[in-house]
């Protein structure tokens, strides 16, 4: 099935605003899981999570929210926010976003001797096997998953 020429796909995706000097506090000596200290002794430096996710490349750096649960054995659930890299070689194992046949996808790539299979992290959906029909583009690779916890 082609890419309609006006035919957008339904993704939201944005840039790391790099510029906004919204930096936050930041605990840099690791939070102890075991007895508690006074956190403000701790609290040192400021963090600036943009330039933090898209320290490689960050003209290629966006974000990409989630819709969907084929993922969710990689920890990727929907509504998680996924920073993907534009920059970075695609490789066996590594978890993508890729465009087939017009459509957003997240999936890990399975890369054989003679093709190349799109790996779902949830056993309701079934390996994509790309073929020479397809058209395919891995758009970027998944650096970080930002997620809301609870």
């Amino acid at each position: 099935m082609p890419i309609k020429k006006n035919h957008i796909p339904k993704v939201s995706v944005h840039p790391p605003d790099l510029e906004s000097g919204t930096s936050q506090p930041f605990v840099s000596h690791g939070v102890k899981a075991g007895f508690p200290s006074p956190a403000l002794d701790f609290m040192e430096y400021k963090i600036d999570l943009n330039k933090v996710v898209s320290d490689r490349n960050p003209l290629a750096t966006f974000y990409i929210k989630v819709d969907g649960n084929s993922m969710t054995g990689a920890g990727i659930d929907d509504g998680d926010i996924l920073v993907t890299d534009r920059s970075l070689e695609p490789a066996d194992g590594k978890i993508a976003v890729c465009l087939i046949d017009g459509e957003f996808t997240v999936k890990r790539l399975k890369i054989d001797t003679d093709c190349l299979y799109l790996m779902p992290e949830n056993p309701d959906y079934p390996p994509v096997k790309v073929t020479e029909d397809n058209q395919f583009v891995i758009w970027g690779i998944v650096t970080y998953i930002i997620k809301k916890v609870g």
